[in-house]
């Protein structure tokens, strides 16, 4: 893993928010709540959670535009990603007809920012969820890290931009604070990999992955 480091409660008006940085990627999540529910839900007694996702103009070398009116079709699926990850942290019935927004906004990127994304947004969460009362509501907790194979066969945690633009499979593992899986994404780039390999980039993720946890835990003191 990269130097990890999240700095809780990083904006003065969201109910919940954080700076997660991992290496030389830095991504500022924040979660909003608001009263009522998408149309779909409402009179259901339950709640619901959204996510958007964005990566800033000067996040990359090239400047990246701004996204005026419409998401690309890549910032669209991350943050389907992310909606459904920290779904999978609450208890929606348990919420209440309310609403919360998470974003994750990318101030650089190096590699992995949705894996931050989601780990960073998870603070942001439980911050807004201490705030709001609904602390409840939250069941478990989720962080999220990159794996992969690079191009000599070495099995590698936490990519960076240059090892993920090289690797042969890169794979993202969501998980839970009790070992179990929300989401695996894994493609073969540059040849298609075992289910042996597959067993053991999963199980990487969740060994490596515990430093992610004990920074989560560390900024929710």
């Amino acid at each position: 893993m990269r130097q990890i480091r999240i700095e809780p409660n990083f904006l003065f008006n969201a109910a919940g928010s954080a700076l997660i940085c991992v290496g030389r990627t830095r991504v500022l999540c924040s979660a909003s709540v608001a009263e009522g529910v998408p149309e779909f839900l409402k009179g259901r007694g339950t709640g619901w959670l959204t996510a958007e996702y964005a990566m800033l103009p000067a996040s990359t070398p090239a400047r990246k535009e701004r996204e005026r009116g419409r998401t690309d079709s890549r910032s669209t699926e991350i943050q389907r990603l992310i909606g459904r990850s920290l779904r999978a942290a609450v208890d929606l019935g348990a919420l209440g007809e309310r609403t919360v927004k998470i974003d994750c906004d990318v101030l650089d990127a190096d590699g992995g920012t949705r894996t931050a994304g989601i780990t960073g947004a998870y603070v942001a969460l439980a911050l807004a969820a201490r705030k709001f009362g609904f602390e409840g509501a939250l069941k478990r907790r989720i962080a999220a890290v990159s794996v992969g194979i690079s191009a000599e066969g070495e099995m590698i945690c936490d990519l960076d931009y240059e090892l993920d633009s090289h690797a042969a499979v890169d794979m993202n593992v969501v998980f839970t604070d009790g070992g179990e899986l929300v989401e695996v994404q894994g493609t073969g780039e540059g040849r298609p990999y075992t289910t042996e390999e597959l067993n053991a980039l999963v199980n990487l993720a969740l060994t490596e992955g515990r430093a992610l946890l004990a920074a989560q835990d560390e900024a929710l003191l």
